[in-house]
């Protein structure tokens, strides 16, 4: 075999084109009965593809991998994606927010035309052929029973360690540790948040809260949240979920276009005996958010100190939502343990790409730009390889993990 593509998300179908693009026979092997399950499920909702926004705003999402990943994003970043989009007969607009979708919304349509541009490159598609690691080659089980592959060079496309049932389960982890790839410990990226609530809460699960800013240490984020029965999710917690995984405290703004001077006024004017709940509706907040004020302020102050209250309310939280909830994962393969070409310095003509790398960025499009940006990379630099070819690794020291 030529060359193989280990998982077929986003970053594994972008290899897989760049390898047969440049003459490569390729394979790709997917543990499920169907490829890029993830991105259709991001995509029910509308799919964002990317984000529209400067250069150095759009890298520095991406925190301390920033200058790691700057090169491969100035490759194929937020313009490249669009451009991609077209190029399958998927047109795109970007929204007020600068979040770019096709016109289509779903993922469907792309994927369909992404895979009838794979198949007339001659990229094979295997399914249900699930890795188990190392043997004489690469172990796969597959329909037909154990199988082992020696491709002449390999991309390791499998994705982080949440979503198991979409087919990201991190299982690959111990297997590279044991033959001397680093691995940071993967940790829950742009998850919810538990909170133990009362028992008034519960008409409001489901509920959005809109217009507010989030503030997490020196961050502060506009945006918007969902109130469930396991806490608080959704794009403005995502946003400052690592910071809040760190240990930094939650507080909400609720009124970010006023100053404590105007809301104190505004809750002075108030007529004697009128309910509190009905001064803070005056002040134009939605009954889920005067619920929290209800649930994380009370006893409720007078109304001098509530002003300033309702401008920094604090929200306790019982940790982050677990690891298989989360829409990524934090860890992975080390930096260091890779060349700038993303092979994998302890095994020779093994490429790796995607949510394997120990990178982390919110949810807008950040996610899915870089998983497309270092398949890309990945497959173009695998292409090129001209040494010796895959083999197999040595076994582990007996009693070590492999």
């Amino acid at each position: 075999m030529d060359a193989l593509v280990i998982g077929g998300g986003p970053a594994g179908l972008m290899a897989a084109e760049e390898l047969a693009r440049a003459g490569r026979r390729t394979v790709i092997c997917e543990a499920k009965p169907s490829v890029a399950r993830k991105l259709l499920m991001a995509g029910k909702s509308g799919l964002n593809i990317t984000k529209d926004e400067p250069a150095a705003s759009f890298l520095a999402r991406y925190e301390e991998a920033a200058d790691w990943l700057a090169p491969m994003l100035a490759d194929f970043g937020p313009a490249e994606v669009q451009d991609w989009c077209r190029a399958l007969g998927q047109p795109v607009f970007t929204g007020s927010s600068g979040r770019v979708f096709p016109e289509a919304m779903k993922a469907s349509p792309l994927l369909r035309a992404w895979l009838a541009r794979l198949a007339s490159l001659g990229v094979e598609i295997r399914t249900r052929w699930r890795w188990e690691g190392f043997g004489a080659g690469l172990c796969f089980r597959t329909p037909d029973g154990m199988v082992d592959l020696a491709p002449r060079v390999i991309v390791l496309a499998l994705g982080g360690a949440s979503w198991s049932r979409l087919g990201s389960d991190g299982a690959w982890a111990p297997w590279l540790a044991a033959r001397g790839v680093g691995i940071a410990p993967f940790h829950p990226a742009n998850m919810g948040f538990r909170v133990t609530w009362s028992a008034h809460m519960a008409r409001h699960f489901g509920s959005p809260v809109k217009g507010v800013v989030l503030l997490a240490g020196d961050r502060r984020e506009r945006g918007e949240f969902v109130i469930s029965a396991r806490g608080l999710e959704g794009g403005g917690i995502y946003a400052i979920a690592r910071l809040l995984r760190e240990g930094a405290p939650l507080a909400l703004d609720l009124l970010p276009d006023l100053t404590v001077d105007d809301v104190r006024a505004r809750l002075a004017r108030g007529r004697a005996g009128e309910s509190l709940a009905n001064r803070l509706r005056k002040l134009g907040l939605a009954p889920a958010a005067v619920a929290l004020v209800q649930e994380f302020a009370r006893p409720l102050p007078p109304i001098e100190v509530l002003a300033a209250r309702l401008k920094e309310l604090p929200v306790p939280l019982d940790g982050p939502r677990p690891l298989d909830e989360a829409i990524s994962t934090a860890g992975g393969i080390t930096r260091e343990s890779l060349t700038d070409s993303l092979e994998l310095r302890a095994l020779p003509g093994v490429f790796a790409c995607g949510e394997m790398l120990d990178w982390e960025a919110p949810t807008g499009g950040y996610l899915l730009t870089a998983c497309l940006a270092t398949g890309r990379h990945a497959g173009r630099a695998a292409a090129f390889f001209n040494g010796p070819g895959f083999r197999a690794p040595e076994p582990p020291p007996s009693g070590s993990a492999g």
